[in-house]
């Protein structure tokens, strides 16, 4: 692995804002198509990578956090222009969060095959421990 590289990216009105950082070549990121209802709604292509970081910066009273099926994490959707960004699992003062790299302002370099995903048969607790274990670290989360 190379160096840490920044890609930075958020929503389409500029409210939400983040930065996903990862020594992992951008065509070499795994791209999950989750199969659940909102994702495929969303159109969303989430990315992590387990030793990178991420921060995400919202303007006050813009981000509109969604939890739904087993509401082991929070969607974030922009509350002024709808655009999804990511999702974050929050436990224990510790924060983990995937990016919809569809909002990366380099998106284009996200080119590994997209991997389509279902974790229907996960329960709360294994679902905690998988995005524990393969999120990326959230580094700061400022709203």
């Amino acid at each position: 692995m190379g160096a840490m590289q920044a890609y930075n990216g958020g929503c389409h009105c500029g409210a939400l804002n983040l930065r996903f950082e990862t020594a992992v070549a951008p065509a070499s990121l795994q791209r999950r198509a989750c199969q659940c209802s909102f994702c495929r709604s969303h159109g969303a292509l989430t990315i992590s990578d387990a030793d990178g970081a991420l921060r995400i910066d919202a303007k006050v009273d813009a981000l509109v956090r969604y939890r739904f099926g087993l509401k082991t994490a929070d969607f974030l959707i922009c509350a002024r222009c709808g655009v999804y960004v990511g999702a974050v699992l929050s436990e224990g003062g510790e924060a983990w969060g995937i990016v919809n790299a569809n909002v990366l302002h380099d998106r284009a370099s996200f080119t590994a095959p997209i991997e389509a995903i279902s974790y229907d048969n996960e329960t709360a607790s294994l679902r905690g421990e998988r995005r524990k274990s393969r999120w990326t670290p959230v580094e700061a989360f400022n709203v």
